[in-house]
């Protein structure tokens, strides 16, 4: 037996189960853009939007939790769900959809310009490119958003600790 215990973290269901991809629900629907009816668009970003608030509330309801009846809880719950909230809304649904959107776009545009490919297969290789960038794009993003939440709004609240 090792004599160092690690002590077993509890399940996020928002970070450690397959419900965290729900969040990349609006990169697929961007990625299907141009073979799908706008509205099936609308409604991924409405699932990434529905994992994002579902995620903030279940941090504030931890830090109410974990902060009991001590002064300051409110704000302590408030800070958790804003960071959480604003977090979530620019790493996995604002950045990463302008992104897939971009990249499909110019995609589409350039085997256009490039290639006499008919339309559908046109259509269906920017879906692929589009799918097989987001993989590629999570961690670069990820850390991007932690830099500019330390660098401006963390620093308003003062949080010290990074989104978890």
């Amino acid at each position: 037996m090792d004599p160092i215990e690690e002590k077993s973290k509890p399940v996020d269901i928002y970070r450690d189960t397959w419900v965290r991809f729900l969040g990349y629900a609006n990169e697929v629907g961007e990625a299907f853009r141009a073979l799908v009816p706008v509205s099936f668009v609308w409604g991924s970003y409405a699932v990434a939007t529905v994992y994002v608030t579902a995620d903030a509330v279940d941090k504030g309801k931890k830090a109410a939790v974990a902060h009991g009846e001590n002064p300051g809880r409110t704000t302590r719950v408030a800070v958790a769900v804003v960071d959480t909230f604003v977090w979530q809304a620019l790493a996995s649904v604002i950045i990463p959809g302008f992104t897939i959107n971009r990249v499909c776009a110019a995609s589409l545009y350039m085997l256009g310009r490039t290639t006499k490919w008919p339309l559908p297969v046109r259509k269906w290789t920017t879906t692929a490119i589009g799918l097989s960038t987001i993989p590629f794009i999570i961690t670069p993003i990820d850390r991007s958003v932690d830099f500019l939440l330390d660098s401006s709004l963390r620093k308003v609240y003062g949080e010290q600790e990074k989104h978890k």
